[in-house]
């Protein structure tokens, strides 16, 4: 539990989880989504993600959650609201 809660506290992690609450997206697609976050950043907490099992990659080769990462957005989404 404190290995998941220090991955979400990471920059960019909640956001990256955000933005594929709706829709797989590709890297570069995520990379617009995010603004200002540099590509290393983003491939590292991809990578983080994926290894949290958190995300995952599909056959088309873009990013998207897992059951487990659709999980943790709706329990987060039960805390603030």
């Amino acid at each position: 539990m404190l290995a998941l809660l220090d991955l979400l506290g990471r920059r960019w992690a909640l956001r990256i989880l955000w933005e594929l609450r709706q829709e797989p997206a590709s890297f570069q697609a995520l990379q617009r989504r995010c603004d200002s976050m540099s590509t290393s950043v983003l491939s590292r907490r991809l990578t983080e993600l994926r290894d949290a099992q958190l995300v995952e990659k599909d056959q088309a080769g873009d990013y998207a959650l897992t059951e487990a990462g659709l999980r943790l957005l709706t329990w987060l989404d039960g805390i603030v609201n």
